[in-house]
């Protein structure tokens, strides 16, 4: 009696040794026919990609920028008042249900403040680390892909804007504007801020142009803009992303920096300017509701920024990619991972056996 022929495992096949990234894997059937895996794409591999932020440090992270973000979109209708609107019957008062966070000097809401000065924070924030990576993934890949005088010449340029001093360049341009929009603000810091993701990425970029998978892509005569968006871009993406994470902390501190010795006109209104007033007006340390909130709201963000990139972080090196997954794999089972080595083994015996361990048991 005939019987079915079964299937036979499967058939890595890599391109190239130490390019598991290209490994070809062939499914042979019963007739010895053989299938291609799916290719992969620019969108599968950015899927993928997008994997880092899945574990629990940057989901916590994305979920407090994301209540920042809220505020920033909804001010005009979060805010009880106009951040800018006095009532000289109302100064220096304390938190109140009427005054959630109290009022200034002139009676302004510090609540509303607080939330329109988001606004102006995220915003200069984004716009200059957008810049800032664009400029980065332009400089960094092309410095690292290309070879010769070419590749130095923007490595030399990347040396150079390392060095440029960001606050007195400031003061320079803001000296120039009566009042300077938000976007020069963040022109500025995006112009100082994008040199360090460039030597970064030219690093990661000169690693990856030598692996086989580049290299045969080359060979198939692929376009120089098709290596670098669909081979190159996913596997820079994780380095992408904690660079903009870095590059968007720094743009925040600047702002507020900047705001507090107050190099940025007043007008535009931030965290940082809510502590310029407040030390103007000899507000510390008894009216503490007109700077704590502010410096609250910086340091909460910076700790939401710092859990991405830890999270990013996590997803890159292997290492801590395996002991975050040990320490949860011992958390699901009721093990003690600040425990000691014998403590640890007890417990184990314990879960194996189904009865407590004694302590002559333990090595």
């Amino acid at each position: 009696m005939n019987t079915p022929a079964e299937k036979t495992p499967a058939i890595v096949q890599p391109v190239g040794a130490g390019a598991p990234e290209t490994a070809v894997i062939l499914a042979t059937g019963p007739e010895g026919s053989t299938e291609r895996a799916p290719e992969k794409t620019f969108w599968s591999q950015l899927k993928a990609s997008m994997a880092m932020f899945g574990n629990a440090k940057s989901a916590t992270g994305l979920i407090i920028l994301g209540l920042f973000a809220l505020l920033a979109i909804f001010a005009p209708w979060i805010a009880p008042t106009d951040p800018n609107s006095q009532n000289l019957n109302d100064t220096l008062q304390p938190p109140s249900l009427h005054h959630l966070l109290g009022t200034t000097h002139i009676g302004q809401d510090v609540f509303s403040q607080l939330v329109y000065g988001t606004r102006g924070v995220l915003v200069v924030g984004f716009l200059a680390t957008i810049m800032a990576t664009v400029v980065a993934i332009a400089v960094g890949v092309t410095a690292g892909y290309l070879r010769g005088w070419r590749s130095e010449s923007l490595s030399a340029l990347s040396n150079v804007f390392l060095v440029i001093p960001g606050l007195p360049l400031m003061i320079i341009v803001a000296s120039q504007f009566q009042d300077p929009p938000l976007w020069v603000v963040a022109a500025v810091l995006g112009f100082t801020g994008w040199a360090w993701g460039a030597r970064v990425l030219r690093a990661q970029t000169m690693s990856l142009r030598n692996r086989d998978f580049i290299q045969a892509a080359r060979a198939n005569g692929e376009p120089l803009h098709r290596i670098i968006l669909v081979e190159m871009l996913p596997n820079l993406m994780a380095i992408i992303a904690s660079s903009f994470v870095g590059t968007m902390t720094a743009a925040v501190l600047g702002l507020t920096t900047l705001a507090f010795i107050g190099v940025i006109p007043v007008s535009n209104l931030n965290w940082g300017t809510i502590l310029f007033w407040a030390q103007q007006n000899n507000a510390f340390p008894d009216y503490w509701w007109w700077y704590v909130p502010a410096g609250l709201c910086i340091a909460l963000l910076g700790v939401a920024l710092s859990l991405i990139n830890f999270g990013i972080d996590e997803y890159v090196n292997p290492r801590l990619r395996s002991a975050g997954e040990r320490a949860r794999s011992m958390k699901r089972r009721g093990l003690n991972i600040n425990a000691s080595v014998t403590q640890v083994r007890t417990a184990q015996a314990a879960a194996a056996t189904g009865g407590a361990a004694s302590e002559g048991d333990a090595v």
